[in-house]
């Protein structure tokens, strides 16, 4: 994403179409940009999979508004995580061409370009939505085609089953489960896929706020789970994102440089 806008300025420059000036006033930031508080990665879009998220809590509003401002000028996708309905709103007004997914505690503006792949984001429970969505659309935001196969927890193990050509149809899982957890090691016994796993702190007190499912996800006798912290949907997505795109990638990277060994 990053790597194409860089390369479209330089064609451009050497086009004559963008002035030495012009692409320089594009290009201020990198490789990172400093506001005071805050210090921009701007640069990391270029190196890595995305621009950097920005997690919401903790930031001040006239922090948060420069830091939109700085993403928008730059025209770069922006994800901002964990931002609350009245926060979200109040930028929206300074800011109308940014989305706002309230279940997903998410505020972004994402960029046009294709969708590849398929990464199937599964939860246990409608209660582990709220995980479950930020890492539906974190991963859209990705560039990556995301279904969904909700409710399907193993207290009627029957939901899921029923949908075994849909989990075979994704290069990659997301698995999101409270309670005892066990959703992830039932998905990663039906499919020969990647399958990653998600405790939520949805559950009773020996639940201890996720730790309970985290640790029988760590324990899980099904090969092929991969598990990352407690409610943690954004990074679910992009781990996903990357093993989801891979295969675009290594295209690209061919036709670029040539196969390999060649």
């Amino acid at each position: 994403m990053i790597r194409q806008r860089l390369r479209r300025i330089l064609e451009e420059v050497r086009e004559g179409r963008l002035s030495v000036s012009q692409a320089e006033k594009l290009l201020e930031g990198l490789p990172f940009e400093e506001l005071e508080t805050v210090k921009l990665d701007h640069h990391r879009g270029i190196r890595k999979h995305f621009p950097e998220i920005i997690y919401g809590p903790g930031k001040t509003e006239e922090e948060l508004l420069r830091i939109v401002e700085s993403f928008l000028e730059k025209d770069l996708p922006l994800l901002i995580t964990r931002i609350s309905p009245d926060r979200a709103r109040r930028l929206r007004e300074r800011f109308p061409q940014l989305e706002y997914h309230e279940r997903a505690a998410l505020l972004g503006r994402r960029l046009p370009g294709p969708r590849v792949g398929q990464i199937l984001v599964v939860s246990g429970g409608t209660a582990d939505l709220p995980v479950a969505e930020e890492a539906r659309v974190a991963a859209e935001y990705f560039g990556n085609r995301v279904d969904t196969l909700y409710d399907v927890g193993v207290a009627g193990v029957h939901r899921l089953l029923s949908y075994r050509e849909k989990l075979l149809a994704a290069r990659v899982l997301i698995a999101v489960a409270g309670m005892e957890g066990a959703l992830p090691s039932l998905v990663a016994g039906l499919v020969d896929r990647p399958v990653i796993a998600v405790p939520t702190s949805v559950g009773y007190g020996a639940h201890f706020g996720g730790l309970a499912p985290l640790l029988a996800m760590l324990n899980t006798c099904a090969p092929g789970v991969a598990v990352v912290n407690i409610d943690n949907g954004v990074g679910a997505a992009y781990f996903a994102s990357i093993i989801n795109q891979l295969p675009e990638k290594i295209t690209q990277v061919e036709k670029t440089y040539g196969q390999t060994g060649t």
